[in-house]
């Protein structure tokens, strides 16, 4: 198995860590997403596009 942080080849039954080799690609994983380097795709909302009705008037 491939480490998603490092690619290194591992064995997933020998690491408390999975899916990553090691603790340390564990926290580095972690600061990605508090650092916001990795973030979720979000799905435009269609009706957002639509004006307030105040600007129908």
């Amino acid at each position: 198995m491939l480490c998603p942080v490092c690619n290194n080849d591992f064995s997933p039954k020998k690491t408390p860590a999975m899916p990553f080799c090691s603790e340390r690609c564990k926290l580095i994983d972690l600061g990605r997403w508090l650092d916001e380097g990795y973030s979720l795709p979000t799905v435009p909302d269609p009706e957002a596009d639509e004006q307030p009705p105040e600007w129908n008037n």
